[in-house]
């Protein structure tokens, strides 16, 4: 009884889930862990109320052991008072169908009558039962693989999967503490006869491999449970911190990111190859398969100073393409058609998603008292224009007379010389008169037409103003 109190006693003291009004759902195999998990939370729902519902699911995988686990956990569940959902999923025939891995197929099966589950009992909290082992063998399995600090944080004691939270409270509690807990207080489990098949790498590392390292060192588990400790921590900060840094140095742009590579190169190693991650994350239902593929990829291709124009197809729809100084990770779509608008009355804001800035035109007074920065601001004699004045995108054989120039030149070698990204030229505005002029390339230059003379009578200024609401603009 000393004993099972003291195990009671730490589950109820790192409940650190449990809240007022708590509906949990426990996800129930009919093992040793899933088990006593389910009459720990009975008993720790005396002392902290809480609403339980388990929750089994019978994949047909072993069918006659299969058909006893799901009795088995009936029998406990209306012993305990503990209403049950069930489930029988046919995954042979359906892996057969799909071609799926079978691990895969029947956990995304699990979940969705989890979730399903959850929402007729207004469950917002589901219960796991991975335990300290799992955590080693989970660790270890990552490092024989390759991983990196995300990797070596092992399984999440906490994490949110849409509106369900989940959480595993068992994650510091030893396979044979549990086991022992089964025995003093009469809890029924099953055995399940393929933890012992070594066709499954976990079963191996679990039966072969961990043996020989506790040879080794006999708290080899809790030193890997330990570092994964450690790793969620630091991974937790650096995901935190490349949270930050993404928004200075990269901006959602469409349906895709545009990535500043002067800001990303200044950053460490470690807080690039979070952010190539992250956009991933952000772009692509399958980011986690992308990212294990294609980041290291990625990031050459971003820092790498000598290739400084690049295409990448990066799968899932996505493609990278680096101009200069920028970078496009997002979906593969077509070039856009070119837009014209005629300035409305004056004073107005012309606002210009796809470039992600605003030009604001007005009338001024004269004499100017600061001199114009030609690439974010410039003044024209209106007396000198032919209105209204235009905003529109390149069009083929545009020339450009750039003020301080004889001759003129075309637009697109000024977009060439100002390694303006391809892409982003079908998109940069022009300011142009109803005569055809091009009086300003915005962020670029200003034409030498239209000067305002000190004793001009209407004089408009035209300013670009970064979008609040659109990507990141700047000055060349």
């Amino acid at each position: 009884m000393r004993d099972r109190d003291a195990l009671l006693a730490r589950f109820v003291a790192e409940a650190d889930w449990w809240k007022p009004d708590l509906t949990v759902l426990a996800a129930v195999s009919g093992g040793p862990d899933s088990m006593a998990m389910l009459h720990l939370l009975r008993q720790m729902a005396e002392e902290k109320p809480m609403r339980i519902v388990a929750a089994h699911v019978n994949h047909r995988f072993r069918e006659e052991e299969s058909a006893k686990e799901a009795e088995l956990v009936a029998r406990a569940a209306q012993s305990w008072g503990i209403p049950l959902e069930t489930a029988v999923i046919d995954m042979p025939s359906y892996i057969k169908e799909t071609g799926r891995n079978a691990q895969e197929a029947a956990r995304e099966k699990r979940y969705a009558f989890f979730r399903e589950a959850a929402e007729r009992h207004g469950a917002d909290t589901l219960m796991l039962a991975h335990h300290a082992d799992d955590q080693a063998e989970t660790v270890l399995m990552r490092i024989i693989r390759g991983t990196g600090v995300s990797g070596l944080a092992g399984i999440p004691e906490r994490r949110k999967e849409g509106r369900l939270e989940l959480v595993r409270p068992l994650l510091r509690i030893t396979k044979k503490e549990l086991l022992a807990y089964c025995r003093r207080n009469g809890v029924p489990y099953a055995t399940d006869s393929s933890n012992f098949s070594r066709k499954y790498v976990r079963n191996a590392v679990r039966l072969d491999v961990l043996p020989v390292l506790r040879k080794m060192n006999p708290k080899v588990d809790e030193a890997l449970v330990r570092l994964a400790d450690l790793a969620a921590a630091d991974d937790d900060y650096l995901e935190k911190e490349a949270a930050r840094h993404l928004d200075s140095a990269a901006a959602f742009s469409g349906d895709g990111w545009r990535v500043d590579l002067k800001r990303f190169g200044a950053l460490h190693i470690a807080l690039q190859r979070r952010i190539v991650q992250l956009i991933l994350k952000y772009s692509s239902d399958s980011w986690y398969s992308l990212a294990y593929r294609k980041v290291d990829d990625l990031l050459e291709a971003m820092t790498d100073r000598q290739r400084t124009v690049h295409r990448m197809d990066i799968g899932d729809g996505l493609i990278f393409i680096r101009e200069y100084d920028e970078a496009y990770v997002g979906p593969n779509r077509p070039d856009r058609d070119g837009y014209c608008y005629a300035v409305p009355e004056i004073p107005c804001t012309v606002r210009l998603d796809d470039w992600g800035a605003q030009l604001e035109f007005e009338r001024v007074p004269m004499p100017v008292t600061s001199p114009p920065e030609p690439r974010r601001e410039a003044f024209f004699d209106e007396s000198q224009l032919v209105m209204p004045l235009m905003v529109r995108t390149r069009k083929p054989g545009d020339r450009f007379c750039p003020d301080g120039f004889d001759g003129s030149k075309k637009v697109q070698d000024v977009f060439v010389d100002a390694k303006i990204p391809r892409s982003r030229r079908d998109v940069w505005p022009l300011v142009t008169d109803s005569g055809g002029r091009i009086l300003w390339i915005p962020g670029l230059r200003r034409s030498r037409f239209a000067h305002a003379p000190s004793d001009a009578k209407s004089v408009i200024r035209v300013a670009v103003r970064p979008d609040p609401d659109g990507p990141r603009w700047k000055p060349v």
